[in-house]
This record gives C-alpha cells, sequence and structure tokens, in this order.
C-alpha cells in the first residue's frame, strides 16, 4: 500500500472570518494537491478562530452545515481530504470538534474533543463521550483526536488498540507548553506505534501565544516533518510499510498485560 502524503496547514486564519477562512482553506488545498498530497490537516477551531470568546453560540455550525458543504466542494475542487476544526451545535450543545470530508466531498468522520481544557472551553463547550472515532482514507485507518486529549495517554492507545494508523491532532498549544510538540506528541506515536498528524496555530491571537512546532511523527519515534514558529504548509508521508516493521520490532500492544492494569480505572 502506498503511503498517504499528508500535508499539515499551521495557521490560526482569521478570528471570527469563517469567510476568510474558508478562502485560506482553498488556497491551502491547492497548494497541498500540486505537492501531491490526498489529505490536508488543519489546527484546531481553524474555521472561526480560538479566541473567539462569547461568538461561540452564534458561529456554531451542524456537522452538516452551510461550511460542511463548503469544504466539501473545496475538498472535490482539488481532489484531496481535508481535516477541519470547528465549533459544531447540536441541540442546545456546542462542541469543541472536528470534521474529515473525502475527496469525493462525502464526510467520513466528525469526533468532538472529551478533554476540555481551561476556563475557555469549559465555559463554553461540552465534552464528548466518544473516545475513538475513525475512518478509511485510501487503505489507511484514519482517527481523530484534539488537542489536549493526546496528552492523555490512554486516548492514543485506546486508537492503537483500535487499530488506528495515522492519528490526526488539531491543536490549540501555547506557550510555554512547548515540550508538548517536542516531546509528548513523538513519544505517544512511538509507544502506540502509529502516526501523528501534529497540527498547530501559530502567533498571537486574543489572550493566546500558540507555539507552532506543527509535525508529523512517526511510530519509531522520529518526527518526519517539524513547522517552525510562523505560518507554514508541511507536506509528509504515512507510510504504512514502515509502519508494520515497526510494529513487528516495538511490540508493546501484543506485549501488554490487560489483566494488570486494572488499577487505572
Amino acid at each position: 500500500m502506498p503511503p498517504l502524503r499528508t500535508a499539515l496547514l499551521q495557521s490560526s486564519g482569521r478570528a471570527g472570518s469563517v469567510d476568510g477562512n474558508l478562502a485560506a482553506l482553498d488556497e491551502a488545498a491547492a497548494r497541498a494537491a500540486a505537492a501531491g498530497a490526498r489529505l490536508l490537516v488543519c489546527p484546531e477551531l481553524f474555521l472561526t478562530g480560538y479566541a473567539i470568546g462569547d461568538a461561540v453560540p452564534e458561529l456554531a455550525e451542524p456537522a452538516d452545515g452551510p461550511s460542511a458543504r463548503a469544504v466539501a466542494g473545496i475538498c472535490v475542487r482539488h481532489g484531496l481530504a481535508i481535516h477541519y476544526g470547528y465549533p459544531e451545535r447540536s441541540g442546545e450543545a456546542v462542541f469543541n470538534a472536528a470534521q474529515l470530508i473525502g475527496p469525493d466531498g462525502v464526510p467520513l468522520a466528525n469526533y468532538r474533543k472529551t478533554h476540555l481544557y481551561g476556563g475557555f472551553e469549559e465555559e463554553w463547550f461540552t465534552p464528548g463521550e466518544q473516545p475513538v472515532v475513525q475512518a478509511e482514507l485510501d487503505g489507511v485507518r484514519v482517527g481523530l483526536l484534539i488537542c489536549y486529549d493526546v496528552e492523555f495517554p490512554e486516548n492514543v492507545r485506546a486508537h492503537a488498540l483500535a487499530g488506528t494508523e495515522l492519528l490526526l491532532v488539531p491543536t490549540a498549544l501555547m506557550h510555554p507548553f512547548t515540550f508538548v510538540a517536542e516531546s509528548v506528541v513523538p513519544v505517544r506515536a512511538f509507544e502506540s506505534q502509529l502516526y501523528i498528524a501534529y497540527v498547530n496555530r501559530a502567533g498571537s491571537e486574543g489572550e493566546f501565544d500558540f507555539t507552532g512546532l506543527s509535525c508529523l511523527a512517526g511510530p519509531d519515534g522520529t518526527v518526519r516533518v517539524r513547522a517552525g514558529r510562523g505560518e507554514e504548509l508541511l507536506v509528509g508521508e504515512a507510510d504504512p510499510g514502515l509502519l508494520a516493521g515497526s510494529r513487528a520490532a516495538n511490540p508493546y500492544i501484543e506485549d501488554r498485560r490487560p489483566g494488570m492494569y486494572g488499577s487505572l480505572v
């Protein structure tokens, strides 16, 4: 099976401007497709901005709302899948969500962040309750988490046990927590034997100062591509062949002893 060529869009877009961010996404998708990517991953809450405060209810949309239809059109126009963060409205609840739409414009998966971070998120969002959300893309099993979720090893291990090969993690990592991007994410990829596409925002937005440092971490613990601190489009490959070899050499999943772990829960 050929590698899944994956583009990582490190950008904060324009806070509060869904139309502006859709235009930026269209432009990035064109560049990603020209580089041969089949998947473009965007940061947490990319469609609206992160520091939008009490505009969250106003900007939230259903998973099948007008922005989702606009993203589907971008997918079809450029022939690649897009994974983007947005505030999802469902009834009276609003979730910090991320959706994956396929190259044919068909929605493949929608995930709601299960571990909310800080007072801003706890004030405006309801935590999701589904820990493992997956989809198939070009024969690769893709899983979805958001930001703080990846800092819990249980979340990543649950994906590994469910067969996830490439874990997509849009994020809004802030200073001073650069060690999460630099150290935690590559370790998570190694200890659970999968790829992690960790895609951050860049620059300052309201009270938040984002670290950048997006990366594609491999199951061998190496970082395949790494962004700096500014806006950037990276392209890397999630190689199922390398993943199979790494899992054979590092059999953490097979060597587990679940009967010993009851105290964890």
